[in-house]
């Protein structure tokens, strides 16, 4: 797994990264899709946890991903393997979806 900013947590079961940058409007929306889709989980999943990177502020780490465009998300399972990658701004149903994926495998 390419580095992290040094302050991010990752989750016990799944850890959803976003790339984003500072007036990306879609980056907002896409920050806001995420959150509603863990705070829905956490009554049924604990572990998942999501990190957010400004591209702008980490652009080492950015370049180390390979990321050319913003928003993009990156999900990531327990052990930090990537699961999927997608740019753009995701639809809450392919984030569900996603999830389930790394969650049946985590059980």
């Amino acid at each position: 797994m390419p580095p992290l900013p040094p302050d991010s947590v990752l989750g016990s079961v799944a850890t959803i990264v976003q790339f984003s940058s500072a007036f990306c409007q879609p980056c907002r929306a896409t920050r806001r899709t995420l959150r509603n889709v863990v705070d829905d989980l956490v009554t049924s999943v604990d572990g998942i946890q999501i990190v957010e990177v400004d591209a702008d502020d980490h652009l080492d780490v950015t370049r180390a991903w390979g990321i050319e465009s913003t928003p993009t998300v990156v999900l990531l399972d327990a052990s930090g393997h990537e699961i999927l990658r997608a740019t753009g701004q995701p639809r809450t149903a392919d984030v569900l979806a996603a999830l389930a994926q790394v969650l049946r495998a985590h059980q």
